[in-house]
């Protein structure tokens, strides 16, 4: 069998949840702020995947506006029970103290395409729930259960309880079924049957790097359930050099041919402080049942950088340049996402060949803030794209972000001076690292008041460089070189155990002023770069 690169899914692809339909995989994987909501994958052969829906598109579904970074859509776990694929979720309001507001919900559709129904709402008592569907025709809900007296942490056990799909709702008692182990934090259940034992898969020790995958098993649903041997299935806690650190929170899936495999989050940290610039992706490691009936990872529980899968991947598209275009009829790329709202109306619009940002509110709102992006998804790439904006004053400014959160971005802006002289500013929070306080240097360069302008940017490993050129000119160096591994969960403003998501690139423009000053974007490249320093991707 081919041996493949993990992860599968580069690039912010958290929590994923995979199943079989045929000869079909599909991976769902969380959004958290970024709309619209959830990811799901299509494959053929679990080697090579292909973005096809993020079904949370619309208001009635999903609406983030105020949400904080890192909240959002948390850990979707994907089933299907033989007629319809169900969707669980949970919409992260606050998660800081000892009151976390999760609520979670269940939408479902025929097809993986949808159409996908408005929400069910089910209870807020915890969060990454999952649905499992029964032999008998019973539908369990699970997810954990947050207790708020307990300190430091919230975390009391996994909850299960019945939902009736045709009142819609809860029914029958609850049950705590699994308190976890001493490595705490347990979160992330999935269960399945297999030869007269339930099995429960969880996640444990935080998303950082003492996560794992647990495991344990019980002849009855509601338990008592045994821990597997090794008790910790996957792991890289105690392995600091392994290449794939930050591993758990994972699923299992069979193939046709009888092989099982388990899909798991991971991260790739880069420079001596250990920063995942991509955040956590998804890997896939082979896996086995054992004559005792208890599943074990291939060469496990450290999970491998290798893996052997039934194709090859063609990375011929992850390797090559992307150049978007805006044209009307094609819409937006599926590449892009923004930020919390689902109405985009009201901060982009496609026109003339162009994308048109309508300036809101400055960038790190947590409210309405038009920014466009896509994910980074490589160490080292270049971007670029060229703006046509004419703002009347230091309260208007679009231009080229890297952007993780409102802690942490580098942002390259047309702007003006109070005199209404238009100026090139970069903005930067690598100052503000790690209090948050959001002071910029000030980094300006006059411009002419008419024309366009193009940005562009380049990122080696760490490296962050920001360069303009004005019409019928050279490209020239603006700024400094900048750090551009603070663009990581380590240093999202919560750090590791706070911050889940990874790094965009993109285009944004704000107008706080309040006069939706507009900014129009004739394309945005994306270019892969392989750097030789880099030991993942050479």
């Amino acid at each position: 069998m081919p041996r493949v690169l993990n992860p599968i899914l580069p690039g912010f692809n958290a929590d994923p949840s995979i199943i079989r339909l045929g000869d079909d995989y599909y991976i769902a994987t969380s959004t958290f702020e970024w709309y619209p909501g959830v990811q799901i994958h299509h494959s053929k052969d679990l080697a090579n995947w292909e973005l096809v829906i993020r079904p949370l598109s619309r208001k009635s579904q999903l609406d983030m506006r105020g949400n904080p970074d890192s909240c959002g859509v948390w850990a979707p776990c994907l089933t299907h029970d033989g007629e319809k694929f169900w969707l669980v979720y949970t919409d992260v309001k606050r998660k800081d103290g000892s009151f976390k507001d999760t609520h979670n919900y269940i939408v479902y559709a025929p097809k993986i395409e949808g159409p996908w129904s408005d929400p069910i709402y089910i209870n807020s008592s915890g969060f990454d729930p999952s649905l499992f569907h029964d032999e008998d025709g019973k539908k369990w809900f699970i997810n954990m259960l947050q207790d708020h007296r307990r300190r430091p942490r919230s975390f009391a056990g996994i909850r299960l309880q019945e939902w009736d799909p045709k009142q819609e709702k809860l029914v029958g008692p609850m049950k705590t079924i699994f308190h976890g182990t001493e490595l705490d934090l347990v979160e992330g259940p999935h269960l399945y049957k297999r030869n007269g034992y339930y099995y429960l898969l969880t996640a444990e020790g935080g998303t950082a790097y003492e996560h794992a995958c647990t495991l344990a098993r019980s002849r009855d649903i509601l338990g008592p359930y045994e821990l597997h041997p090794q008790k910790y299935i996957v792991t890289s806690k105690d392995h600091p050099l392994a290449p794939l650190q930050r591993a758990g929170h994972g699923d299992i899936v069979d193939t046709p041919d009888g092989k099982t495999y388990v899909v798991h989050l991971a991260g790739r940290p880069t420079t001596q402080f250990r920063r995942c610039v991509l955040g956590r992706e998804t890997a896939i490691q082979e896996a086995y049942w054992d004559k005792d009936d208890w599943l074990y990872v291939k060469n496990g529980p450290v999970p491998s950088l290798y893996v052997d899968l039934p194709a090859s991947r063609d990375d011929t598209a992850y390797w090559s340049e992307q150049r978007y275009t805006f044209n009307t009829s094609d819409g937006l790329h599926k590449d892009f996402q923004w930020l919390r709202t689902p109405e985009p109306e009201r901060i982009f619009n496609l026109a003339d060949g162009k994308l048109e940002l309508i300036g809101r509110e400055a960038i790190g709102s947590w409210f309405e803030q038009a920014l466009v992006a896509r994910r980074q998804t490589h160490f080292s790439y270049d971007a670029e794209t060229v703006v046509d904006f004419s703002p009347i004053d230091e309260r208007q400014f679009a231009g080229l972000t890297a952007y993780y959160c409102r802690y942490n971005f580098f942002y390259l802006t047309v702007t003006a001076h109070a005199d209404g002289q238009r100026e090139l500013l970069i903005m930067s929070s690598e100052a503000s690292w790690p209090e948050g306080r959001l002071t910029f240097p000030i980094i300006s360069q006059a411009i002419p008041n008419e024309g366009k302008v193009k940005l562009a940017m380049t990122i080696r490993g760490k490296k962050l460089q920001f360069f303009y050129a004005l019409e019928g000119e050279e490209q020239k160096e603006i700024g400094k070189v900048f750090d551009a591994s603070l663009l990581c969960d380590e240093c999202g403003g919560h750090q590791a155990h706070g911050s889940f998501t990874g790094a965009f690139v993109g285009m944004a423009c704000s107008d706080i002023d309040g006069q939706e000053k507009r900014a129009k974007f004739d394309y945005f490249t994306y270019k892969p770069v392989k750097d030789e320093s880099d030991r993942y991707e050479v």
